[in-house]
């Protein structure tokens, strides 16, 4: 069981990146899943997570509006769309899969596989 991020890299503030959450030996759209970051010094953080089928999604406050998750199940990847970035986004980027329900997707200890990450920087 795999989860492999890819997509991150170095932008200026205001631009935009799409992060990959790709599976291997694990059918995403059969889990919830969610994207985490976390900053040096910093605790890590929920950004969005998406629901089995993808009909629901939740996002922190600090990226509402700017941020979009969805799925490709054909591809068996989650996409994060990160719109208006700013130096404050900069962070690893994990995804991770649970099997445990909806309700509070956010948090990190509800998920049982982790990728490894994919930084991202926002600077000029």
């Amino acid at each position: 069981l795999q989860l492999v991020e890819s997509g991150g890299g170095l932008v200026q503030p205001g631009g935009s990146l799409r992060l990959s959450c790709a599976a291997s030996g694990l059918t995403l759209d059969t889990r919830n899943i969610g994207w985490f970051r976390q900053a040096p010094g910093k605790e890590r953080e929920g950004v969005a997570c998406i629901s089995r089928g993808g009909g629901n999604t939740n996002y922190a406050d600090s990226v509402k509006g700017r941020f979009t998750i969805s799925r490709d199940t054909a591809k068996n990847t989650v996409y994060l769309q990160m719109n208006s970035l700013k130096p404050e986004d900069t962070a690893v980027y994990s995804c991770a899969a649970t099997d445990l329900a909806f309700s509070f997707c956010l948090l990190s200890r509800r998920y049982d596989y982790w990728g490894q990450g994919t930084q991202v920087t926002v600077s000029s």
